[in-house]
């Protein structure tokens, strides 16, 4: 890098006026760049701007104006450095509401946060605004499941083959080709033959349905992330008969979105992010729809700020584990590190043998393919109490 170039940079980062240092002038596409930064990171906006100087410009209060600004951004700069910029935009400058403008909409580079904005925005959306934030949404979506659909059916197959099997089968029922290679350690050459130690059984075919798997999620405003995730999710395991999925999602209300996973877009908007959070009456409703508890997933996506009933929400927990439900709780299922949960709900959670961790999208597979085995989870080192 020559040294105009070094001085072009920090330019750009400085933002210009005398204190800057760097006595470099700005024109054509670089003059434009810093135009769209000034907009959004100038003092007018929320603070001093970049380098300490007062930036004049702005984006101002009108639709038109944010939309140009949008694709101005989208020119200048790449697809993540712009999902950050939209996301300051948002926050600093108060845009939600113009979130709600369709021509605003069709100028933004859609991602799960947008997803998250819009849908806290969704009973205020005007009908004019509907489609295309629908639009978006769908978009967001199914980008997501072409990313994890394939590794999660996979996964889980895999999980629920190996959980079928049965250890002390009948002999009509044993799976000579899988009992042989497990046991070729006892391979005895001088009879030439192998001595079973371990029978494996083939599962049960006639039971289409091996496990019930039961999505419990927080819908407070700060699981926008995780709530978009775990309802694509749900409609990836909807879409295996031999895993009965349900998804509930709740604040001070429960609400059973079931008949509509076979859509994941329908899902979200009938969330209604925001409001109060009650994990003990949500955990009722789940408890009861549980028909087989041995062969039944709980998996609560929740930062554990519970505004019901503390001991009785810890109560159903260990009632459930008792019975022989696999129970999960996931702080968050979201691309983002650790995040702001409930310490002291999450200790006495890992109390009663039920760990509680933040969980990425690329993990959830494992995570579920270990408690369809009941075997440990994989726990990440980011997050855990355990």
């Amino acid at each position: 890098m020559n040294d105009d170039e070094r001085l072009r940079r920090w330019r750009l980062v400085l933002g210009g006026g005398e204190a800057d240092g760097t006595g470099r002038a700005l024109a054509g596409a670089d003059a434009a760049m810093d135009g769209t930064l000034a907009a959004l990171y100038g003092e007018r906006n929320g603070g001093q701007g970049r380098g300490g100087r007062d930036r004049s410009a702005g984006l101002g209060a009108s639709a038109p104006s944010v939309a140009r600004w949008l694709g101005d951004i989208r020119t200048y700069f790449p697809g993540p450095v712009v999902q950050v910029m939209q996301r300051d935009a948002i926050d600093r400058l108060g845009l939600s509401t113009l979130l709600l403008e369709p021509e605003m909409l069709e100028a933004v580079e859609a991602d799960v946060h947008l997803v998250g904005t819009l849908l806290s925005l969704n009973k205020a959306m005007p009908d004019a605004t509907r489609e295309t934030a629908r639009a978006v949404v769908r978009k967001v979506v199914d980008d997501l499941e072409k990313r994890l659909a394939t590794r999660t059916r996979a996964t889980l197959t895999g999980a629920l083959d190996r959980s079928a099997r049965v250890s002390r089968p009948r002999h009509r029922n044993i799976d000579w080709d899988r009992t042989v290679r497990a046991n070729l350690k006892n391979y005895l050459p001088e009879y030439r033959t192998v001595v079973p130690e371990r029978l494996i059984g083939f599962g049960r075919a006639a039971q289409s349905v091996k496990k019930d798997v039961v999505l419990c999620i927080d819908q407070s405003g700060s699981m926008a992330a995780s709530v978009v995730y775990a309802s694509v999710f749900g409609a990836v395991l909807a879409s295996m008969r031999s895993i009965a999925t349900r998804l509930v999602v709740f604040d001070t209300a429960v609400v059973d979105l079931t008949d509509q996973l076979d859509d994941p877009v329908d899902v979200l908007f009938g969330t209604q992010l925001g409001g109060g959070t009650d994990i003990n009456r949500a955990l009722a409703y789940c408890q009861s729809q549980i028909t087989r508890p041995a062969d039944t997933i709980v998996v609560l996506i929740s930062d554990l700020y519970e505004g019901g009933i503390r001991d009785e929400m810890l109560k159903r927990v260990a009632a459930m584990k008792a019975s022989g439900v696999q129970f999960v709780a996931l702080l968050a299922l979201s691309d983002e590190g650790a995040p702001a949960y409930d310490r002291e709900h999450a200790a006495a959670l890992a109390a009663l043998g039920a760990p509680a961790f933040a969980c990425t999208p690329d993990l959830f597979p494992e995570v579920m393919a270990a408690a369809i085995e009941k075997r440990p989870l994989p726990i990440p080192d980011m997050v855990t109490h355990q």
